[in-house]
């Protein structure tokens, strides 16, 4: 009798899995199934990307901030920042995405999410050990890695990109123009989250102001994976680890109140 209870609640747990992996199948045939190419589009994009900064800032500058070669520097701030925003993106549109499918009651707005987090993440993080392997082998880069500062800087990006992304699922939701209002805002993003230089590059003044910025902590810290040399000091970890639980929870908060009311709506 006392087991009786387990029951439902593993059955629920089953049906949830498989309704996370019907929402992923679904996922990657509407991005990537459609489009010519499907999954090489989501390597060619940033190898085009990077080689485009690479090809401008060696025209321009002798050596990179660190180390010799520009590809691995700017791949080292271009992946993780690439990564937050692709998944806060993706994330704060799985509501409207799956709006049909939400309306069934096996389908829950939790599933939506994780579904979305788990593909993308998977996806990007696969893509970025490709890059990386080719540029280190394709130039013959010596270092040592650290893993452990470059599982942790994508674990990071992941949680900033989930905790954002649940935040803004609400609001743009809630309110039609914060959609237009966060592009404006995030667009300086790419210039001020130390893609193309290292934070010690800038007057101390600004310093403290970027410091501000969760992604300059993960760039800063996946830097420190690549180049044993470099320490960035000013990472704080306990300081990203807040904003991103923080945005989940108000996020998740939200959308466990009204979920109901914006589908409806």
């Amino acid at each position: 009798m006392t087991d009786l209870p387990e029951i439902p609640l593993k059955a629920r747990s089953f049906r949830s899995l498989r309704t996370i992996f019907a929402l992923i199948l679904r996922e990657m045939s509407t991005t990537y199934g459609r489009s010519p190419g499907g999954y090489l589009w989501a390597i060619l994009e940033p190898v085009a990307a990077i080689t485009l900064l690479t090809v401008v800032f060696s025209a321009a500058l002798r050596t990179p901030s660190l180390g010799t070669n520009f590809g691995l520097f700017y791949a080292s701030g271009f992946l993780p920042f690439t990564l937050y925003m692709q998944l806060s993106n993706k994330i704060s549109s799985a509501l409207k995405f799956s709006r049909p499918l939400l309306r069934y009651p096996g389908v829950r707005y939790i599933d939506a999410i994780v579904a979305r987090f788990l593909l993308n993440v998977l996806t990007y993080v696969t893509v970025s050990f490709i890059l990386v392997t080719v540029i280190m082998l394709g130039f013959d880069i010596q270092t040592i890695l650290d893993l452990r500062a470059i599982v942790l800087a994508f674990t990071l990006s992941a949680l900033l990109g989930l905790g954002v992304g649940c935040l803004n699922c609400f609001l743009i939701m809630r309110f039609n123009i914060w959609g237009s209002l966060w592009s404006i805002l995030t667009t300086p993003m790419f210039i001020l989250s130390c893609i193309f230089f290292i934070l010690e590059d800038i007057p101390a003044q600004f310093q403290k102001i970027l410091w501000f910025n969760p992604v300059v902590h993960v760039t800063g810290l996946m830097r420190t994976g690549f180049y044993p040399t470099y320490e960035a000091n000013y990472v704080s970890i306990p300081y990203v680890l807040f904003f991103g639980l923080f945005t989940l929870a108000m996020g998740l908060l939200l959308l466990n109140r009204f979920h109901q009311d914006l589908l409806n709506n």
